[in-house]
């Protein structure tokens, strides 16, 4: 069975915006990308079509992807939300040790992850062990690179 998946309000708009998007403009072109490979010639040499055709599966398997997790989606409430601990729909400050730098993480769930914009998964090292955690905590992290981290909560907020 599948577990239930906490999303937050945009979360889940921009999933489904996605999933409109690849539904409607997506499909079509990769129809017309696939006909004009197609029309190059001899399939079994033909790179272009391979490519094309590579390029839909991967699209079709993202859209599975969304439907599964849009199926199994809970929105997270607002009110459940609250700034004594961290979970999911939580923006943390803290302090990283290690670099000696003030770090604001969005906590979110795996299908919302951005890390390249600090929006961490509940579900990555850094995610999984702050839930939980109050403002004065230190936490240590294990990355799977080996090092480990240090850090101190500051705040909490929505």
């Amino acid at each position: 069975m599948q577990k239930e998946i906490l999303l937050t309000a945009q979360g889940l708009k921009a999933l489904e915006d996605e999933l409109d998007y690849l539904k409607t403009t997506k499909r079509k072109e990769m129809a017309e990308k696939i006909a004009l490979a197609r029309s190059y010639g001899d399939l079994s040499e033909n790179s272009e079509y391979d490519d094309a055709k590579n390029e839909q599966a991967q699209m079709e398997a993202r859209i599975a992807d969304i439907e599964v997790t849009l199926k199994h989606a809970r929105i997270l409430d607002e009110s459940e939300i609250t700034n004594e601990h961290v979970h999911i729909g939580s923006k943390v400050k803290v302090f990283n040790t290690l670099f000696e730098e003030e770090v604001v993480y969005n906590i979110v769930s795996a299908s919302e992850a951005e890390p390249e914009n600090n929006k961490i998964s509940d579900e990555s090292p850094v995610g999984h062990a702050l839930l939980d955690k109050k403002v004065g905590e230190k936490v240590t992290v294990d990355l799977p690179n080996g090092t480990q981290l240090e850090l101190d909560v500051l705040e909490i907020t929505r």
